[in-house]
């Protein structure tokens, strides 16, 4: 029988079955398409997942320099620009790389930990049983799992077979455009690498432009084509069902900014899509009975801000290492289903973010005079620290003893020397094991019951006034040094009983 059966191999699903490999539990990916796509989604990692992929070891791959990563100074949200250089600590992160890039890394990295990927396989049903999920594929096959989850998207199979509702809401008000472009040296402002619009003025890279009439995205990255996307709310319906051409997307541009940009086709293949409305949905559960889901089979929302590789890979790396002490028989009572109690509340957050800024982009004047009482309350750096925290996820608190004021928290960037010399958390957390930091020496022998599955190193701390620290799998901080009987308890909390 199979331990853990995960359908579909985009980032979420290939990101979980590498954490449950490195938990020492064997899972199989099914991907119904026979080879990775190359249609362009995500176009970078925002927030905290930054600093996750890091302490996995995977930064480096995707970022091709072996520095850790460091803070964004600047951001959007809404379409107003963010300023992130007045914080004392700035939380949000950022990585530019294409999603099929982070799934080629991904796939990779599963390959070394002996993940076995089967793709081309479709699964078309699924039953459930007391002890295990039954799968049918579209061959005639079927699997046996002790545990199923979809990683399958939006329009979730596996969410709907399993019976899991999907509550929220669409709507066909907006219409997005989004095109590979060329764009002549003499649209580029030199200065900054925004777009020169004669008779407008400049859209600023990366950023989100508004005007009364719509939206305007202007991105030009490095080593591959430059992207343009509007969003317009148009009177009526379009109707229009033929294929998006680029001529479409320059009259887009024209209606918003109210001046014709010359956009040329890009050197060889190019994006042309055109998308009507959206969808902002959670689904009312995240597991049931066995089957488990986690990204975009779980949540879907707005992608300004782009929330959802952060959302979805925080999801795997949450229920990874829950489902492995659950699958090799060592989870304390209920800890799977925490889960879905620690990811739903950050789904929520996502969602009234997105939403937030949906709104903020829209037409209309009573739009604008909003916007105007936005941009006084960004020039405060409270608020903008406070959006910063909000966007990359670093405001989280999982439920956790309100006396510990970091137990429940991200683990805090720290340095550790000891005995392995000067060492980064970072370098720490690559195997996914529980972790305690000890700067003290009392603290291991507290821990020694737990040495099965917790790892214990000792040495001063430097990045945090605390003498011990607690790290879960996916870390965040199960407890902060309060004394040894606060911290069996938090042992046994999350890592079971002790031998």
């Amino acid at each position: 029988m199979i331990d853990v059966l995960i359908v579909g191999a985009g980032p979420n699903g290939l990101m979980l079955a590498c954490e449950l490999a490195l938990a020492g539990v064997h899972p199989v990916v099914l991907e119904r398409h026979p080879t990775p796509g190359g249609e362009p989604r995500a176009n970078g990692l925002v927030g905290q997942v930054v600093r996750l992929l890091d302490r996995r070891g995977l930064h480096a791959r995707l970022s091709g320099d072996g520095n850790p990563p460091s803070p964004q100074p600047a951001f959007t949200f809404g379409a107003f620009p963010l300023d992130l250089t007045v914080l004392a600590d700035n939380p949000h992160y950022v990585l530019g790389v294409p999603q099929a890039q982070l799934e080629a890394v991904l796939a990779a990295r599963a390959a070394e930990l002996g993940v076995d990927l089967r793709r081309g396989h479709e699964v078309v049903d699924l039953r459930q049983r007391p002890d295990a999920v039954e799968v049918d594929l579209a061959d005639g096959t079927r699997l046996t799992a002790r545990f199923l989850v979809g990683a399958d998207g939006g329009r979730s199979l596996v969410r709907r077979t399993a019976g899991i509702e999907f509550p929220g809401v669409t709507n066909d008000r907006s219409v997005s455009r989004t095109a590979t472009v060329s764009v002549p040296a003499s649209s580029l402002d030199p200065e900054t690498g925004g777009l020169l619009a004669p008779g407008y003025g400049i859209v600023p890279p990366f950023q989100h432009t508004r005007t009364p009439r719509g939206l305007i995205a202007w991105a030009p990255f490095p080593g591959r084509p430059a992207l343009v996307s509007t969003t317009e709310w148009p009177d009526a319906p379009t109707g229009d069902e033929t294929p998006m051409s680029l001529a479409e997307l320059r009259a887009s541009v024209t209606r918003v900014l109210g001046v014709d940009v010359p956009f040329g086709p890009p050197d060889g293949p190019g994006l042309l899509r055109r998308l009507k409305g959206g969808n902002t949905r959670i689904a009312a559960r995240y597991r049931a009975g066995r089957v488990l889901l986690v990204g975009d089979a779980a949540h879907v929302h707005p992608a300004m801000g782009g929330p959802g590789l952060n959302l979805g890979l925080q999801d795997a790396v949450n229920l990874g290492w829950k489902l492995a002490a659950t699958v090799r028989g060592w989870a304390p009572e209920g800890l799977l289903d925490t889960y879905e109690s620690e990811r739903r509340p950050v789904a929520e957050r996502v969602v009234m973010s997105t939403q937030a800024q949906s709104a903020l982009i829209g037409p209309g004047e009573e739009i604008t005079g909003l916007r105007e009482l936005f941009a006084e309350l960004l020039r405060m750096p409270e608020v903008t620290g406070h959006i910063a925290a909000l966007m990359s996820g670093a405001d989280i608190r999982y439920p956790a003893d309100p006396a510990d004021p970091m137990a429940g928290r991200p683990a805090p960037d720290l340095v550790v020397h000891g005995d392995r010399g000067v060492v980064r958390l970072a370098e720490l957390t690559r195997t996914a094991r529980p972790l305690l930091l000890d700067s003290t020496g009392a603290w291991a022998e507290v821990a020694a019951p737990w040495r099965d599955r917790v790892d214990v190193v000792t040495g001063r701390l430097a990045g945090t006034t605390a003498t011990g620290l607690l790290v879960r799998p996916d870390c965040f901080v199960a407890w902060s040094a309060g004394d040894a009987d606060t911290l069996r308890a938090a042992l046994t909390r999350h890592f079971g009983q002790p031998l």
